[in-house]
Formats: structure tokens, sequence, C-alpha cells
């Protein structure tokens, strides 16, 4: 079953861009194979084959948000370790469902006012009906007026996986 209600937003191509030559610590993109295949790619929410090109990277979401919006997270800015193809891709195809939503697998929902400061989170352990878990978790976050954005973070490493907007 697709969702209709709410939409898994990749890293955008501009950053992507600029990832792919310097991440968000300032460090280089060192593209390597994947031997194993499995890696969450957030440039294309699906995961990694092995045999591909990807790299490691720092990315900063809220930061790069902000940047958008005018907001101002302060110390909620934060950055952390998102897998990425090394190369451009053609981005997200067609799924069904949300990405990387294993179920039992943990995830916390944080939830972001317009200053880009943390206004709540909830823990998500994925159901078997994934995108039914997500959609209620979704609508219960932005049931508050004051939330404009959601990340979806892997509890076990702390990852970035995606984030949502209000519509």
């Amino acid at each position: 079953m697709t969702s209709t209600l709410w939409t898994a937003r990749p890293i955008e191509p501009a950053a992507l861009k600029q990832l792919r030559d310097t991440d968000d610590a300032g460090r280089p993109c060192v593209p390597y194979t994947d031997t194993e295949g499995g890696a969450p790619l957030r440039c294309c929410l699906r995961p990694s084959g092995i045999g591909e090109r990807i790299a490691l990277v720092s990315y900063a979401p809220l930061r790069r948000w902000a940047a958008e919006t005018w907001a101002r997270p302060g110390a909620y800015d934060e950055q952390g370790p998102v897998f990425i193809h090394a190369e451009e891709c053609a981005g997200p195809g067609e799924r069904d469902g949300y990405p990387f939503a294993r179920a039992g697998a943990l995830r916390t929902l944080r939830r972001y006012d317009a200053e880009g400061h943390i206004v709540g989170g909830r823990l998500l352990e994925i159901p078997e009906t994934a995108t039914e878990g997500f959609d209620a978790a979704f609508a219960e976050a932005f049931a508050d007026p004051e939330v404009v954005l959601v990340h979806v973070r892997a509890v076990e490493y702390g990852c970035f996986h995606f984030e949502v907007r209000r519509l």
C-alpha cells in the first residue's frame, strides 16, 4: 500500500552535488565500492546494491532546511552520517510505502517548529503494517500546529533516514 498522506523527502539534488565534493563537516567525499549491499541511500531512498559506488558523508539536514527558510535552529543543528551514491543518480523511484521501513526496526520521529527547535518526538517500532504505522505517527506529529517538519532517524545509530514536511 502506498501512502498518499505524507511524502518521504530525499536529500535535495543541489545538496547532494555539494556533499559529493565536501560534506557538511568540511571533509572531502571518499567514494568506495559497496561490497556488502544494503546501505540506506538517502539520495534515492533505497538500499544500495553490491558493486555500487557509494560514499558515507556527514549531512546536516536541519541546517540546510534552515538556510532555505531563514529558521534559526541554534543548538538543535546537528550533523551525522548518511550514505549517498558517489555519482548523480536518478533519485527515488516508485515505491510502496515509506523507505527503510523494516517491521520491528526502531525509529525516532523528531518534530521541529518553524524556527527549527525540537517541539517533541516519538519512538516508533515499525509495525507489520509499516505504512499505516508511519501515517499514524505523522498525523499525530502534524496535529500539533507548531510542527512544520519531522525527521525520521534510526535509533540504533542515530542516522537521518528522511524528512516529512507539513503539507
